[in-house]
């Protein structure tokens, strides 16, 4: 039997980053915690990448993940949402990466294909399954289920232990 492996997903957003921590062992998915860091509109932008940094650090050293998964951004129909969407997603993949964790992306419709089946999948399908696959799991709200579901898709995209074993990597 190998290991658990401790993962974190991110559901980047200006407003609410969500965040969900998962350890996998095999087949297994075994929820650890989920939450979200937020930011008030009212705040300059430079203070709420700030702030979503300090949270997100925060949540990494409290639970000590093994490897970070984020969501992708879509585009917006307005740019300037869009960009600031962005500069909250560049904040989600550095601080992971700053920590030392090999950070993997996926694209929405990825991760809805992985946890539901269906690329096109509602997000109250979405949060039945992280509910199903995770079970007992209180979950902290939309964008921590939607990390939480980064977290499973990555965790069913890690290799086998046959593979690791065999010099494959995470």
């Amino acid at each position: 039997m190998t290991a658990p492996i401790r993962l974190i997903g991110l559901d980047p957003g200006l407003r609410q980053t969500g965040w969900g921590v998962i350890e996998v062992s095999g087949s297994a998915l075994t929820h650890l915690a989920n939450g979200t860091v937020t930011s008030a509109g009212a705040e300059a932008l430079s203070d709420r990448l700030m702030r979503l940094h300090d949270g997100l650090v925060s949540v990494i050293a409290e639970w000590q993940p093994a490897l970070a998964a984020v969501e992708e951004t879509f585009v917006n129909k307005n740019p300037t949402s869009t960009l600031k969407l962005g500069q909250a997603r560049g904040v989600a993949l550095l601080v992971p990466a700053l920590a030392g964790l090999p950070v993997a992306e996926y694209a929405p419709n990825h991760v809805k294909k992985a946890v539901v089946g269906s690329g096109h999948a509602e997000k109250s399908q979405i949060h039945a399954m992280v509910r199903m696959l995770l079970p007992g799991v209180a979950i902290a709200g939309a964008d921590a289920a939607d990390a939480l579901a980064v977290a499973i898709c990555h965790a069913y995209h890690l290799p086998s232990p046959a593979r690791v074993a065999a010099g494959g990597a995470l």
